[in-house]
């Protein structure tokens, strides 16, 4: 969800307001330490996530139809594009008091337990669910837990559940800040209350018994005390092995409490900065070695160019990447995390899909299937590429413009990928220093051999990329 906060006095909220987010970011950054397991012992993960990727499905958007029916139809190519993970943004019903614009937000849910209408039936969503089974793929259900809509079914039944200020209820507040948000579409639930935690888990567990899905990526995880984290994580692994991802990156404890994976907002940042010149490619280096000393060992991130929100608020990828797009789709591709595919990017989505009206992908020619299937492929079949702990490590390969060209290989046994990207408008020719890269490699694109030695020279032109597999 967009994170835009109003410049708004505090002094229009009461202390009870204050005392409850002062309760609430201390429970997000502190109380998570106790209870989530030992740093010796992550969540659980199915083992299909090892070398699993990821693609988001805006199913408003996603065809004329807007419907289950019209996903499940494309789950065969999706299959063959290398996707593993299908992430469906919310697909409950949408409130109506308080929405924005024509249709509303997903993300303002009026009821955790039910299928928004326009997208079909209960029975076609376990329909798609079942097809993606078939074919291997795995499906998690994005989940909106710190906040629903206005007329939600809670606030009518429990409006005890949510934060309430001169018994009224109001929009989130960050927990962090503890400024209001702009999110005046949704009410903000109140984790303090024992029976509210009870149903929300309840809730989680409803589509996982229910409609036998894979897992959840959840909602501004960090808005949500950690503890909750650790109290929901073994109540669905009751029913099966889950796959969580946490949209957050400011939590450490995540990786101990509940999460598999998170977001790399950071290296996003920092690859648009690059694309942008206002970085060099050097400056990766000092963002991954950071991340290795603020989490614990066994975390990856979900690595992406587009998603949601950036697409619809912050720009395409012509527009946030430039000529650079290429280039840097290979290094979220091969880093040590899991690739990300927003719907419509195989088709080189070249406009912004409007979030509250109906905007259909023009999918044209799928004009970029191939460069994606090549890189999806090869994370599948070569385990250098697998994710966290299954993968090998990134090991940077020096050169003499390492301000300009980022270079780099992982191993894993006996599979090794090398990973050569000119990260600069500017021809670049290196040097390769050092030892361990060397050998006789196929190029991934090219289909070429090429061999590799120390001390050799590389011609590239502007955001040339080579990925090598052996």
């Amino acid at each position: 969800m967009k994170k835009t906060y109003l410049a708004v006095a505090l002094s229009l909220l009461t202390l009870a307001t204050a005392c409850r987010n002062e309760q609430k970011q201390a429970e997000t950054t502190t109380t998570s330490t106790s209870a989530s397991a030992p740093e010796s012992t992550p969540p659980p993960a199915p083992d299909w996530a090892r070398n699993a990727t990821i693609y988001e499905v805006n199913t408003r958007q996603f065809s004329p139809e807007g419907n289950f029916k019209a996903v499940e139809a494309q789950l065969p190519r999706l299959k063959e594009l290398g996707v593993d993970i299908i992430w469906l943004m919310p697909i409950y019903p949408i409130s109506q008091k308080n929405k924005k614009g024509t249709l509303g937000s997903p993300y303002a849910v009026a009821d955790y337990k039910a299928v928004n209408p326009a997208y079909g039936t209960l029975a076609d969503f376990k329909a798609l669910v079942t097809r993606a089974h078939a074919l291997g793929l795995r499906v998690i259900l994005d989940w909106v837990p710190n906040h629903t809509g206005w007329d939600h079914v809670w606030t009518q039944q429990h409006p005890d559940w949510y934060t309430l200020v001169n018994g009224k209820m109001i929009a989130p507040i960050d927990p962090k800040t503890n400024k209001p948000t702009d999110w005046t579409d949704v009410v903000d639930l109140n984790y303090d209350n024992p029976d509210m935690r009870r149903g929300m888990i309840e809730a989680m567990q409803y589509w996982i018994k229910e409609c036998d899905i894979d897992g959840y990526r959840c909602d501004v995880a960090g808005f949500v005390p950690n503890d909750f984290w650790a109290e929901l994580r073994p109540q669905l692994d009751k029913i099966k092995p889950v796959f969580m991802l946490a949209e957050w990156e400011d939590e450490p404890d995540h990786f101990k409490s509940c999460f598999n994976m998170n977001y790399g907002w950071s290296m996003h940042t920092m690859m648009k900065a690059v694309a942008k010149g206002a970085r060099t490619a050097d400056k990766i280096d000092s963002l991954r070695l950071a991340n290795q000393k603020r989490f614990p060992a066994w975390y990856y991130q979900m690595l992406f160019t587009q998603n949601h929100d950036e697409n619809s608020w912050n720009g395409t990828l012509a527009e946030s990447f430039g000529p650079a797009a290429n280039a840097l789709i290979v290094l979220s591709s091969t880093l040590e995390g899991m690739p990300l595919v927003y719907n419509g990017m195989e088709s080189n989505l070249n406009k912004r899909l409007a979030f509250f009206e109906k905007d259909s992908i023009p999918w044209g020619n799928y004009s970029k299937n191939d460069f994606i299937k090549a890189l999806l492929t090869l994370k599948h079949r070569n385990t250098a590429l697998w994710n966290g702990p299954a993968g090998g490590k990134v090991v940077k390969i020096q050169t003499d413009h390492d301000d300009k060209v980022y270079a780099f290989y992982r191993q894993r046994d006996n599979d090794r990928v090398v990973v050569l990207l000119n990260l600069s408008n500017q021809p670049q020719e290196v040097r390769l220093n050092g030892s361990g890269f060397e050998g006789t490699y196929t190029e991934v694109f090219q289909h070429q051999p090429v061999t590799l030695q120390p001390a050799m020279s590389v011609a590239m032109k502007p955001w040339e990329y080579r990925v090598m597999t052996n």
